[in-house]
């Protein structure tokens, strides 16, 4: 069994705000009328959902930014968070060319939460099918992609019963869409293997052969929603790309975005490193677990440098990768259309 496999799909829904006139033009939106972020996912985007509804993640998780445990299976900031404050690379400080939205609340939780800004309905675990599992046995979530999306009318007619009758509720007119496979970050069980198993980076062929054949025709599903739906914005962005990208040229990306970060750039270490976790032929301790291995008892901590380190826990990204990753996601680099996030809405109306 290798430690690392999955699919999952996640989608994000911007409130943009927008107004409707009668005359037509071109509306340029700033992030200041961005109002609200939804989003849909599994553990790469979940901001507490399941450590809200079973138990609560435990140290080192979060170590690297929140400093505490803050529902995220995480070292620190996800993808989904750093999107939502994220300053695009070519904006100034003082630019209103970023989101500046605060970290999202997950639906699940109801302590200390906020929903001024919208709402994460992801879930560790979770997947676009329904499985017949239980999260105690093999960890797939109870709310899987169909529940997600239904979890979301629901909160859309509870939260409008609390607004005030004069207030006008906000027109969904963005939707970004990502579909992504985690690919095989971690390889440390793959023993001699035949020719073709594995590609020159090191990750397995078969299963992102599988990726690029799902995210194809997932985009010309996006043509046909397009279509349908000519009211809306969908923006496609190809995650696959952008994560084997990283793998494949580890030691020179940087690390880090920009000098908000307040550390210095430099390329990532051994992309099939894994920060968390002890792993090997016939043994797995997992982040933060303990086990007996030889006769001695060992426990699985954080590394001492998770900032050069692609893989968290053999399952989720570091902190610096997901920065990495949400950076290409806002200056639209791998969006089609391509265009930068704070730019998704604008529209002829």
């Amino acid at each position: 069994m290798e430690p690392l496999r999955a699919v999952f799909l996640v989608v994000i829904v911007f409130s943009c705000g927008l107004t409707a006139e009668t005359t037509k033009k071109v509306v340029d939106l700033q992030s200041r009328d961005y109002s609200a972020l939804y989003n849909f996912g599994d553990s790469n985007s979940d901001t507490g959902g399941m450590a809200a509804a079973f138990f609560p993640m435990i140290a080192p998780c979060g170590e690297t930014y929140i400093h505490r445990l803050a529902g995220r299976g995480f070292d620190g900031r996800l993808i989904i968070d750093v999107i939502g404050m994220l300053q695009l690379m070519f904006a100034p400080l003082n630019s209103a060319e970023h989101l500046a939205l605060p970290l999202l609340s997950p639906y699940l939780d109801s302590v200390g939460t906020s929903f001024r800004h919208g709402a994460n309905f992801a879930t560790g675990g979770a997947t676009i099918r329904r499985q017949n599992e239980s999260w105690f046995q093999t960890g797939v979530s109870p709310f899987p992609l169909d529940i997600q999306v239904e979890h979301y009318p629901q909160f859309k007619a509870r939260t409008a019963y609390f607004y005030n009758q004069g207030r006008r509720n906000p027109e969904l007119k963005t939707n970004i869409r990502w579909s992504h496979w985690l690919l095989s970050v971690a390889t440390i069980k793959v023993q001699n293997p035949e020719p073709g198993y594995l590609d020159d980076h090191g990750c397995k062929t078969s299963q992102n052969h599988m990726a690029v054949k799902f995210n194809k025709k997932l985009k010309h599903s996006i043509i046909q929603l397009r279509a349908e739906l000519s009211e809306a914005t969908i923006t496609y962005v190809d995650m696959y790309r952008a994560k084997y990208d990283l793998i494949r040229n580890a030691k020179e990306q940087g690390t880090l975005l920009s000098n908000q970060c307040n550390a210095k750039e430099e390329g990532f270490e051994n992309p099939f490193k894994i920060c968390c976790g002890l792993h090997g032929i016939d043994f797995d301790v997992w982040c933060s677990k303990k086990a007996t291995i030889n006769g001695s008892e060992v426990y699985a901590g954080s590394c001492a440098k998770p900032s050069a380190i692609i893989s968290w826990d053999g399952v989720h990204y570091s902190q610096a990768a997901n920065n990495w990753i949400a950076s290409r996601i806002v200056n639209g680099s791998l969006s089609d259309p391509p265009m930068p996030i704070t730019q998704a809405c604008r529209k002829k109306i």
